[in-house]
C-alpha cells in the first residue's frame, strides 16, 4: 500500500484539508489582485486621459480570451465530474482539455501583445499601459501555473490515482477565470 499523507485525508472542520489549503491560497490570491484592481480603479478616476489610453486596447481579443477561458472552465468542471464517476482517464483528457485552452489563451494574449507593442504601446508608455501589463501579465502567470498544476494531476488521475486533486485544481482555474472577468471589463471595454 502507497504511503498517503495524513493531510489529503484529515478533515477537522468537514471540509478536507487540501480543500482548505487551496480555499486559504485563493484568499491570499485575492488580497493581490484586489489590490491591484483596487489601484488600478483609483489611478483610473484619477487620470481621465486613461480612456484615451484604453480605447487602444483590442476589445475583439479580449473577447476571444474571455470565451477560451470559459470554455475551458467548462472541460474543467467537467474534468470534476469524470473524477466524482471514478473515470479517471476521462478526467485527465479533460484537464488536459483544458490545459489546451489556457495555451490557446495564452497565443491570443501574444499576438495581441506583439501588436500593442509594435504600436509602440509599451509598459513604460504611461501609467495605463503599466497598469494593463502589469495585470494582465500576473494573471498570465497564474494561468501558466493552473496549465502545470493541471499537467501534473492529470497524470495521477490517468492512473485512477489522487482523483481528488481533479476538483481542487479545478477551483484554481476558476478563481484564475473569475479574476479575467473583472479585468476584461475595467481594461478592455471601460473607455
Amino acid at each position: 500500500m502507497a504511503f498517503k499523507p495524513i493531510a489529503t485525508t484529515r478533515s477537522a472542520t468537514g471540509i478536507l484539508t487540501a480543500k482548505l489549503a487551496v480555499w486559504w491560497l485563493l484568499a491570499s490570491e485575492v488580497v493581490i489582485f484586489g489590490g491591484v484592481l483596487a489601484s488600478y480603479i483609483m489611478h483610473r478616476i484619477g487620470h481621465p486621459e486613461w480612456a484615451n489610453y484604453a480605447s487602444h486596447t483590442n476589445t475583439m481579443f479580449g473577447a476571444i480570451n474571455t470565451m477560451i477561458l470559459l470554455t475551458s472552465s467548462l472541460s474543467a468542471v467537467l474534468a470534476h465530474r469524470a473524477a466524482e464517476l471514478k473515470d479517471g482517464k476521462q478526467a485527465a483528457n479533460l484537464l488536459l482539455a483544458t490545459v489546451g485552452g489556457g495555451a490557446a489563451f495564452l497565443c491570443v494574449k501574444s499576438i495581441e501583445w506583439t501588436g500593442e507593442i509594435n504600436h509602440g504601446f509599451t509598459i513604460t508608455a504611461n501609467g495605463f499601459w503599466s497598469f494593463y501589463y502589469t495585470a494582465a501579465g500576473i494573471h498570465g502567470l497564474h494561468v501558466i501555473a493552473g496549465m502545470i498544476l493541471m499537467i501534473w494531476v492529470s497524470m495521477s488521475a490517468r492512473k485512477n490515482e489522487e482523483l481528488h486533486r481533479v476538483e481542487l485544481v479545478g477551483i484554481y482555474w476558476h478563481f484564475v477565470d473569475l479574476v479575467w472577468i473583472f479585468l476584461f471589463p475595467l481594461l478592455y471595454i471601460a473607455k
